[in-house]
C-alpha cells in the first residue's frame, strides 16, 4: 500500500463545500450525543472528564480527514475502557498514554501492509450480530441514564443495567425515564415522517429549556473541563515499552476490529457507500498517535456516534470533522450552558439511535436463508451482549469458518467413472469391467474431507488396477495428501496397482515431497486416463479370459 493511495483527495471534500447544511446540523447532533459519551468513557478509563474530551476532538478530528470512511465517528468507546482499567491499574496514566501511542503505530503499519481489506472476507452473519448486538448493548448503557439511577454497579454492561432496574424499582422517580422515553418516541415517530428535520437536536433543546424552568430534579452534564492541555511527550517512557508492546498490540488489536466493523456497519446503514478499509486503519492510526499528546486515551470508531452521524442526515466526512469542532468550540466558549443537558435526555437519543440500527429484515433474511448462518448470527449476538465484542467476532468467526469448511469438505467426492473400452475386444470388455476400476475425485481434497476419501477408496474390491483421475481436484493440503498416501499405500498391500491421471503439476509436487505418489514412482503419473488405460492394459495380459 503506498502513501499516496491512504492520504485524503480533494473529490472526497468538494460535495461537502458544495452543500454543507446538512453536514454541519449532522455533525452538531452526534456533537451533543458525543460529549457525555467522552465525558464518561475517560472518567471510566481512570484518566477524567479531560482526557475524554481530548480523546474525542483530536482523534476525532484526525479519524475524519484520514479515514477511510465518510461516516465513521471516531472517539473514546466503552469496549475499549474495559480493557484499559487493567493497563490504568498496573502503569498509571503514562502507561495507558504509552500504550495508544504504540497502538497508534501498529495500526499505520497495519495499513501500509494492506491488513485492513480481510475485513471484507467477514461473514455477513457475524456483522448482523455484531451490529445487532452492540445496539443492545448501547440500549443497556441506557438504563442507568435514562432511570434517573447513578452509581449502578456490575462489570458487565447488563449487570449495571440490571442492577439500575432494581434500584429503580426499589425507589421509583418517573421524570428521568419519561423524559427518556418522550424524547425516544419524538425522535422516532418523527423522524418516520419528516425525516430531515433533527429531531434529536430540537428534543434536546427543548428538554434542557423544560428542564431547567420548571426545575425537574434530572441529572444534569455537569461542569466541563475548560481547555484541552498542551501537547507534551513527557509521559512517553523508554524503559516502558517492552512491558506495554503486548497490552499495545491488544488495543491495537481492539481499535482496528470495532473500527472497520463499524465502518461496515455504517455502509449498511447508508446507500451506495464502500469504506476503504486500509485508509480506515491509517486513519485511526493518526488519531492514536495524536490523542496522548493532548492527555487522549486510545480511540476507536465508535458504532453509536456513527449510526446517529448517519440517521442524522450525513452525506460527507465534513460531519464527523463538524462534530470534533462543535466539541472543542464547547470546551473552550460554551461549556455552562451544555453542563445544564438531562442525561436522560441524551440517554433517550441514544435509545431510539439503537432502535434504528437493527435491520430486522436483514436478520430476517439471513434467519430463513441458512440455519447454519442463523447459529452464527444468533452466537455472535449473545456474546457480544454477554461477553465483549472481541471475543464475539473471534467466536462468530470461528463458527462460520466450521460450518465453511464442513460445507466444502462435502462439495469433495469419489465417483466410479465407466471407462472408454470402444476400441477393444469383446473379451477385453469383461476384463476391464472386471479388474480396472477408474474413479474421479471432484472438489477439495484437504483435512475436511480427506478422511471420508479414505475410507470409500480402500473399500474397493475385486480389482487389480485402480486409476484415480486427479484432475478435478480443486485444492490438496498435506493432510490430503497424507490421507492419499496411506490409500495408495493400502491398495498396493493387497496387490492392486494405482496408477494417477491428470496430477496438476503443484500437487504432483507435493505427493512426490509427502512420498505419497504409487510405489512404482513417476511411472505411475500419466497425463490422461487414455494413457493410464492402456498401460492397466499392459499389466494383465495372463489374466485374459476366453471368447465363450
Amino acid at each position: 500500500m503506498t502513501t499516496r493511495a491512504l492520504l485524503p483527495t480533494w473529490s472526497e471534500w468538494k460535495p461537502a463545500f458544495r452543500a454543507p447544511g446538512t453536514d454541519l446540523l449532522s455533525g452538531l447532533v452526534v456533537a451533543l450525543v458525543a460529549l457525555p459519551l467522552a465525558l464518561g468513557f475517560g472518567i471510566s478509563s481512570g484518566l477524567g472528564a479531560a482526557a475524554g474530551l481530548a480523546t474525542a476532538i483530536v482523534a476525532g478530528a484526525l479519524a475524519a480527514v484520514f479515514g477511510g470512511s465518510r461516516f465513521q465517528v471516531s472517539g473514546p468507546t466503552g469496549a475499549m475502557t474495559v480493557v484499559l482499567v487493567p493497563i490504568m491499574a498496573e502503569h498509571g496514566t503514562s502507561g495507558v498514554l504509552t500504550v495508544g501511542l504504540m497502538a497508534g503505530i501498529v495500526l499505520v503499519a497495519l495499513a501500509f501492509a494492506g491488513v485492513g481489506r480481510a475485513v471484507r472476507f467477514m461473514p455477513a452473519p457475524v456483522i448482523e450480530g455484531f451490529t445487532a448486538g452492540i445496539a443492545v448493548v448501547i440500549a443497556l448503557q441506557q438504563f442507568p441514564g435514562a432511570l434517573g439511577v447513578s452509581g449502578a454497579e456490575g462489570e458487565k454492561v447488563w449487570q449495571s443495567a440490571f442492577d439500575a432496574v432494581r434500584r429503580f424499582v426499589d425507589d421509583p422517580h418517573w421524570t428521568a425515564p419519561a423524559t427518556a422515553l418522550v424524547v425516544a418516541a419524538v425522535i422516532l415517530i418523527g423522524g418516520r415522517y419528516l425525516p430531515k428535520l433533527p429531531f434529536a437536536l430540537v428534543t434536546v433543546v427543548v428538554s434542557t429549556v423544560i428542564a431547567s424552568v420548571a426545575d425537574l430534579d434530572l441529572a444534569r452534564v455537569g461542569a466541563i473541563p475548560a481547555g484541552l492541555p498542551a501537547p507534551s511527550l513527557s509521559f512517553f517512557h523508554l524503559d516502558e515499552v517492552t512491558a506495554l508492546l503486548l497490552p499495545a498490540l491488544a488495543v491495537a488489536a481492539l481499535a482496528a476490529l470495532e473500527s472497520l466493523l463499524s465502518a461496515t456497519a455504517a455502509d449498511a446503514m447508508a446507500v451506495g457507500t464502500r469504506n476503504d478499509p486500509d485508509r480506515e486503519l491509517f486513519g485511526q492510526g493518526l488519531a492514536n498517535i495524536a490523542a496522548p499528546l493532548f492527555g487522549g486515551v486510545p480511540a476507536t470508531g465508535a458504532i453509536a456516534r456513527t449510526a446517529v452521524n448517519v440517521r442524522s442526515g450525513a452525506r460527507t466526512r465534513l460531519a464527523a470533522l463538524t462534530h470534533a469542532v462543535v466539541l472543542a468550540g464547547i470546551v473552550y466558549f460554551v461549556s455552562e450552558l451544555v453542563s445544564d443537558i438531562p442525561i436522560a435526555a441524551l440517554a433517550g437519543v441514544l435509545l431510539a439511535t439503537t432502535v434504528r440500527m437493527v435491520e430486522a429484515a436483514s436478520l430476517a433474511a439471513i434467519a430463513r436463508a441458512s440455519r447454519g448462518d442463523g447459529v452464527v448470527m444468533a452466537l455472535t449476538f449473545v456474546v457480544t451482549v454477554a461477553f465483549d465484542l472481541v471475543t464475539a467476532v473471534v467466536i462468530g468467526i470461528g463458527f462460520a469458518l466450521v460450518l465453511a469448511v464442513r460445507a466444502i469438505a462435502r462439495e469433495a467426492t469419489l465417483d466410479k467413472v465407466p471407462l472408454d473400452e470402444s476400441d477393444h475386444l469383446g473379451e477385453e470388455y469383461a476384463l476391464l469391467r472386471d479388474h480396472i476400476v477408474a474413479y474421479r475425485i471432484d472438489g477439495p481434497l484437504f483435512f475436511a474431507a480427506a478422511h471420508r476419501f479414505l475410507l470409500e477408496l480402500t473399500d474397493v474390491a475385486d480389482v487389480k488396477v485402480v486409476i484415480l483421475r486427479m484432475s478435478r481436484i480443486t485444492a490438496l493440503d498435506t493432510t490430503g495428501a497424507l490421507v492419499l498416501k496411506d490409500a495408495i499405500r493400502k491398495l498396493e498391500h493387497r496387490h492392486i496397482t494405482v496408477l494417477l491421471s491428470g496430477l496438476r503439476a503443484d500437487h504432483r509436487a507435493r505427493l512426490a515431497a509427502m512420498g505419497a505418489l504409487p510405489a512404482s514412482g513417476e511411472d505411475a503419473v500419466f497425463p490422461d486416463t487414455g494413457a493410464a488405460i492402456t498401460y492397466a492394459r499392459r499389466l494383465l495380459p495372463t489374466t485374459r479370459r476366453p471368447i465363450r
